[in-house]
């Protein structure tokens, strides 16, 4: 790994935003260089919002995704703003309920039931962004199981640990 751009995209409540400040945790470490950012809309929950990361072996000069090597994808009218004109070496990971269009093509590309597995397999929508979470880690492998679970437990409530573990453990499940 020399450097990589890592973009979450979806709704807002998701908490994707989260997500990436998790991702950016277990860079640190990994005594990595990292730089993270966000946007969202005016709206508290349901609008679109963005989360980046940037996780590198050499110092960081602009703090901004300006070429993502990673987009994940939650919500439709994330992967239509997000998702299209990515380099071809970029990978795309979205959610099975995204509808693809067939003018879409991409080499790069995976699609797995995360709000399902949020949902069904943990039980609880609001760990969607651990889910992912552990997705992310499995396919980009820079962070050891030690880390990123340290860096999860900095960042959920006290007392859904187990429940938040049981779902980053489910999300990298979800990667073969």
């Amino acid at each position: 790994m020399s450097k990589m751009e890592i973009r979450l995209a979806g709704t807002g409540g998701q908490g994707l935003i989260t997500g990436t400040i998790i991702l950016a945790e277990a860079g640190i470490f990994e005594n990595k260089f990292v730089a993270q950012s966000q946007s969202y809309g005016p709206e508290a929950r349901g609008g679109m919002c963005k989360g980046e990361v940037i996780i590198s072996d050499e110092k960081i000069g602009f703090t901004k995704v300006t070429k993502p090597t990673f987009v994940m994808a939650l919500s439709q009218p994330s992967f239509g703003k997000y998702c299209r004109d990515l380099d071809e070496d970029c990978f795309v990971l979205v959610d099975e309920s995204i509808v693809i269009p067939e003018d879409w093509s991409h080499k790069n590309f995976l699609s797995l039931p995360i709000l399902a597995t949020a949902r069904e397999k943990v039980g609880k929508m609001q760990t969607v962004n651990i889910v992912s979470v552990g997705a992310i880690n499995k396919i980009l492998n820079f962070s050891s199981e030690e880390n990123i679970k340290k860096a999860v437990l900095m960042h959920v409530p006290k007392g859904t640990e187990e429940l938040n573990l049981k779902a980053l453990e489910e999300g990298a499940r979800l990667v073969k």
